[in-house]
């Protein structure tokens, strides 16, 4: 079982909160995913503190409450991994072109909703949502719903698209749309490496 601190050796590459939320689990492109960073209620708290949705300090809070109320905790980890299926069925299915399910559509809305619930409006350079208020067990996962319909209805959805060599999505910014890979270090290295092995080969078969 992964801890906490493994939370933070996982790549944040999706380019927005709910594709690197959808990206704590990791496997081939096809298929199911064979791992899993989120293990329990402490490495979600912990994932939201790595990927910058919660403070260190709303983080140890939701640590005492979790202590507090176990089952509460159990329930709402419960809720992110359900969270976590929906947005990757719709994200997915964005990737190879198909619209989500109108039951994905439906939960999430209400996701939103309930989301919006607890936020406040506050002014930084303009007025948006925030959770500071928000003591609840399910504090990580209102950022994370909020940026999955951000995306789903102000981005650029053909530019949501999965990595060629692993099961991560990512929101391509490139210029011409271009991007294959979670990132050029990882996947894009090791296809690489496959084709330069795969040409020597070839080479001196001839």
């Amino acid at each position: 079982m992964e801890t906490p601190e493994d939370v933070t050796r996982m790549r944040l590459v999706g380019g927005n909160l709910a594709l690197d939320f959808v990206n704590t689990r990791s496997g081939p492109p096809a298929g199911a995913p064979d791992d899993d960073t989120l293990t329990s209620y402490s490495d979600l708290v912990a994932w939201g503190v790595y990927a910058g949705a919660l403070t260190p300090a709303q983080a140890a809070a939701l640590r005492r409450g979790s202590r507090d109320d176990p089952g509460g905790a159990e329930a709402a980890f419960g809720q992110a991994l359900r969270i976590r299926d929906d947005l990757d069925e719709a994200f997915r299915a964005l990737a190879t072109g198909r619209d989500p399910s109108a039951s994905v559509l439906a939960r999430l809305r209400d996701d939103e909703a309930e989301a919006l619930r607890h936020a406040r409006l506050e002014r930084d350079l303009t007025y948006g949502w925030t959770w500071h208020a928000d003591g609840t067990l399910a504090r990580p996962l209102r950022p994370v719903v909020h940026a999955a319909v951000g995306l789903l209805t102000t981005g650029q959805l053909d530019r949501i698209k999965g990595c060629g060599g692993c099961r991560f999505l990512f929101y391509d910014e490139s210029k011409n749309r271009s991007r294959r890979w979670c990132s050029m270090d990882d996947c894009g290295t090791a296809e690489k490496i496959r084709r330069y092995v795969t040409a020597r080969r070839s080479r001196a078969a001839r």
